[in-house]
């Protein structure tokens, strides 16, 4: 009798999923994503607009999407998650299909049901996939998690109410309160 085997996703599933069907495809597993509230919502627009503006005034070659936007993390058809925020500042990795490798700058806004995936999963994922920065927003507790990746390594907590400085952008500080 055979042992039953647990079903191996691909890219291929991840890219057939119904119209209107969300998912992140990791390590061969589909995680499906619930639609996010209206906070979320409203934090991924103003940290997108606050982003957006900032590169656009300085001219700079940096792009920034906001979900749904598919990031192929790796580069090799394995891993395809949909960040809050994704800033990509080198412009060979953008295709039609979304982005071919780690962004820059990845911001995931956490809720109730994602937590896990942000503070452990995705967090392991971007690091070694070589993201330079990752913040995890949560609108619950009003506290951010900042992760930097670049040189020496460096991890912080900040409050709504702080300036939180931008490590891949000198001179770009966001106060989340100021922006809701």
């Amino acid at each position: 009798m055979p042992i039953p085997q647990e079903h191996i996703y691909t890219s291929e599933d991840y890219w057939n999923l119904p119209d209107g069907q969300r998912a992140e495809l990791i390590d061969g597993k589909l995680y499906a994503m619930a639609p996010p509230n209206r906070m979320h919502q409203k934090i991924l627009g103003a940290l997108y607009s606050s982003i957006y503006n900032y590169i656009k005034q300085r001219k700079g070659s940096c792009e920034v999407y906001p979900a749904p936007f598919a990031v192929n993390l790796n580069a090799n058809d394995k891993i395809w998650v949909e960040p809050d925020i994704s800033v990509i500042c080198d412009k060979n990795k953008l295709s039609d299909r979304g982005c071919e490798g780690a962004p820059d700058w990845i911001i995931e806004i956490a809720s109730p049901g994602n937590s896990r995936m942000d503070f452990a999963v995705k967090l392991f994922k971007y690091r070694t996939a070589g993201v330079r920065e990752y913040w995890i927003v949560n609108p619950m507790t009003k506290i951010v998690q900042i992760y930097s990746f670049e040189g020496e390594e460096d991890s912080n907590q900040l409050s709504f109410d702080d300036e939180i400085p931008v490590h891949i952008f000198n001179g770009l500080a966001l106060k989340i309160s100021d922006l809701l």
